[in-house]
């Protein structure tokens, strides 16, 4: 592992630290007011530098950022073909279109990302989609990018795994089409495997009056 390390991951290592270094060595400016009613003075104090890290340490640091565990072994036993059913509610307490959907997930760059890709039909039209999911080692969390071709943007959610009920509830914000300038709109998507063969995704929104709803949910079931 050492023999191969990329040399121009560790010089971004090596900013990053400096940097860091840097921020912390700027001097602040502490503004004393006498209760005479006398002119300010200012006086500076310097924050103590961050201890420097080792080569050693920041190889093995890298080393276990970069290696797929536990999480990712769960994330390949959600590979395979999957059929899924979609719901859709356009608002709140209406009937929701409902419409079917081809879902293959695989996992990609030595197991560290699962790919999935989707296709079938919405609101009458083909459909198909693309999404990412990787399990950050540092930050201790999910990632998910999503893109579409009922859309031009990405979608970038984060969140969190519960052991007790094997779900992850992801948030993020999202473009909102129908306003027509851009604004984005908070949204949160829970996932639940519910066995090895069955999976629920849903997704939530703000209604017109502000209020978090169910906007879909997809019911997943290997083929």
């Amino acid at each position: 592992m050492k023999k191969i390390f990329p040399a121009l991951a560790l010089l971004g290592l090596l900013s990053c630290n400096n940097a860091d270094t840097k921020e912390a060595t700027t001097t602040t400016t502490v503004d004393t007011m006498a209760t005479s009613g006398t002119a300010s003075t200012g006086t500076t104090t310097e924050a103590t530098p961050a201890a420097p890290v080792d080569s050693a340490t920041m190889m093995k640091n890298w080393q276990a950022y970069m290696t797929p565990g536990d999480v990712h072994k769960m994330m390949a036993s959600w590979n395979g073909s999957w059929n899924g059913t979609m719901q859709m509610w356009h608002m709140p307490n209406t009937p929701p279109e409902t419409s079917k959907v081809n879902t293959v997930n695989r996992m990609i760059m030595g197991g560290r990302y699962q790919v999935n890709t989707h296709t079938g039909t919405m609101m009458g039209m083909p459909f198909e989609g693309t999404g990412t999911l990787a399990y950050d080692n540092a930050k201790k969390k999910f990632i998910s990018t999503w893109i579409d071709n009922m859309g031009t943007g990405i979608m970038l959610l984060e969140g969190g795994w519960d052991e007790g009920t094997k779900s992850m509830t992801l948030t993020g914000k999202c473009v909102d089409p129908s306003a027509g300038n851009g604004k984005e709109t908070p949204v949160r998507e829970t996932f639940t495997s519910i066995d090895a063969n069955t999976q629920l995704m849903e997704m939530y929104g703000p209604a017109p009056d502000g209020k978090e709803f169910k906007m879909m949910e997809i019911k997943f079931t290997r083929k």
